[in-house]
């Protein structure tokens, strides 16, 4: 059974450190900040998020599961990415599992031991198990609005 995301202070240290680090322009792999209007308040949220691309194009995968990133952008269907100074308004279409099972398959082991256990489906699984997986882990591909 994989595990459930918790939101620890360690967790939330790290998504500082990251989200510090990616506003000073310093890259830290794929990871940018996606800004999403919150579904209730309306506010403007931020948080450090890795950005998957293949095949020339970019996705979101939601490693941790149905976060508030992934329910927000749900109701808003588009965002800001930032990397350093540089804002690229988006707009997201989430992908059907059927299209996602492949992305989440070419991702899965990618994150190390910080999204390790979050899948209850191995490198080595049939694009079916990833279908499933792809209900509790959500694929957005990303469309630039420039």
């Amino acid at each position: 059974m994989a595990k459930t995301y918790r939101h620890t202070f360690i967790r939330q240290a790290g998504n500082a450190l990251a989200t510090t680090l990616v506003r000073a322009g310093i890259k830290a792999g794929p990871i940018h900040l996606l800004t999403v209007r919150g579904r209730k308040s309306g506010q403007p949220r931020t948080t450090p998020v890795a950005v998957v691309e293949r095949n020339g194009q970019r996705y979101l995968v939601a490693t941790f599961g149905l976060v508030d990133w992934v329910r927000n952008l749900r109701a808003a269907k588009e965002a800001t990415l930032t990397r350093g100074r540089r804002p690229e308004a988006i707009s997201v279409v989430e992908l059907a599992p059927a299209e996602a099972a492949p992305i989440l398959k070419s991702c899965i082991g990618t994150g190390g031991p910080i999204t390790e256990g979050y899948f209850d489906v191995t490198p080595e699984s049939p694009l079916q198990d990833f279908e499933r997986e792809a209900l509790r882990h959500p694929v957005f591909q990303v469309i630039s609005k420039r």
